[in-house]
C-alpha cells in the first residue's frame, strides 16, 4: 500500500460518523470491521491497539469540525436550538465532510444543503435558511478576494453603452425574508456580553428574539455583505438598488441593469436620475466596484 493510498484510508476512517456515545463506530465505510481495517495501516502500541489509536483521531476530527460549525453559525444555532442544530450540523458534515486546509470552508455548501433538507429545520426552514445564507456571507466577505479598485481613466475610456461594471468578489448580494441581519447582530451581541449577563437570562433573550423574528410576516429584504476596512458589514439596499447590483454581478451592461433597476419601480422617473447618482456614488466611495479590464470593455 503506497502513501496516498494510506492517506486515503485513514481520511475515510477518521471521517466516519461518531457513535451516539461519541466513540468510533465499529463498523468500517464499505462495511467490515473497524478494528481490522485500523489493524491495516496503523501498528499498535504498548499501551493501545490499532483501533484505539485510530479511535482519537476520528473523535478529534469530529469533536474539532463541529465546534467549528458551532462557532460559524451562531445565528442558525439560535434559530434552531441546541438540540435541532446539533443533528443538523452533524448530517451536514457527513455529507459535506471537510475538503479543505482549513475550517473556514466548512459552511460554503451549507445552503444548498439545507434547502435538501427542509424537513430537518421544521416551521422555521425559511428563517434558517436566510441567517445561514447571511452568515455564510460574513464568513465569505471577511477574507474573501479583493481586485483592483475601478480607476478614473477605467471610465474614460469605456464605451458607455457597452459598459460593464464588475463587483468585488467579496460582495454578497441577499435576497431575504426576514431581518435576520437584525437578529444575528443582537445573538453576536448576547455572546459578547456573556461576562456580564448569565448564560441562563442570555438564552431567554435569544429564544424570545427569535421568537418574535419567526412571527413575522415574510418581508423582501435585500441586503449586501460587504467588507470595509478589514470589517464586514451588512448594508440594506432599496429593491431598485438591489436590481443594479445584481445585474451588473451577472455581467450585465450598466444601461442593461438599469433598465431592470425600474421594472415595478415606485420611484418616479423624476427622482430616478437623483437617486442612481446618490448609489452610484456610495458604491465607489466604498470600494465596490473593480478595475475593468480589457476583456470587459467589449
Amino acid at each position: 500500500m503506497n502513501l496516498l493510498a494510506i492517506q486515503r484510508r485513514m481520511a475515510r476512517a477518521v471521517m466516519t460518523p461518531l457513535t451516539r456515545d461519541e466513540q468510533m463506530r465499529p463498523t468500517a465505510p464499505g462495511g467490515g470491521s473497524m478494528r481490522a481495517e485500523a489493524a491495516k495501516f496503523i501498528k499498535p502500541n504498548d499501551r493501545l491497539t490499532s483501533f484505539e489509536r485510530l479511535e482519537i483521531y476520528n473523535r478529534q476530527y469530529w469533536f474539532r469540525v463541529l465546534s467549528g460549525f458551532a462557532e460559524d453559525f451562531p445565528g442558525l444555532r439560535a434559530v434552531l436550538g441546541e438540540r435541532k442544530f446539533d443533528a443538523v450540523a452533524k448530517a451536514y458534515l457527513t455529507d459535506c465532510p471537510s475538503e479543505s486546509f482549513t475550517l473556514r470552508n466548512l459552511g460554503s455548501r451549507l445552503e444548498g444543503w439545507l434547502r435538501k433538507h427542509t424537513k430537518m429545520l421544521g416551521d422555521r426552514a425559511a428563517l434558517a435558511i436566510d441567517i445561514a445564507r447571511l452568515e455564510w456571507a460574513d464568513i465569505d466577505a471577511f477574507d474573501g478576494l479583493a481586485e483592483p479598485g475601478l480607476k478614473q481613466e477605467d471610465l474614460a475610456r469605456a464605451n458607455p453603452a457597452k459598459l460593464r461594471l464588475r463587483l468585488q468578489p467579496y460582495i454578497h448580494l441577499l435576497d431575504l425574508r426576514y431581518p435576520v441581519d437584525d437578529l444575528l447582530l443582537e445573538v453576536r451581541k448576547d455572546a459578547d456580553e456573556l461576562n456580564v449577563a448569565s448564560n441562563a437570562f442570555s438564552e431567554r433573550q435569544k429564544k424570545k428574539r427569535v421568537r418574535q423574528v419567526a412571527a413575522l410576516n415574510p418581508a423582501e429584504i435585500f441586503l449586501a455583505v460587504h467588507r470595509l476596512d478589514e470589517s464586514v458589514f451588512f448594508r440594506r439596499l432599496e429593491r431598485e438598488e438591489f436590481a443594479i447590483l445584481s445585474a451588473l454581478a451577472s455581467r450585465k451592461t450598466l444601461a442593461k441593469a438599469l433598465d431592470a433597476a425600474w421594472i415595478g419601480s415606485k420611484i418616479s422617473p423624476e427622482n430616478r436620475q437623483s437617486r442612481v447618482q446618490h448609489w452610484f456614488q456610495t458604491w465607489s466611495s466604498l470600494g465596490w466596484f473593480c478595475h475593468i479590464e480589457k476583456n470587459f470593455k467589449k
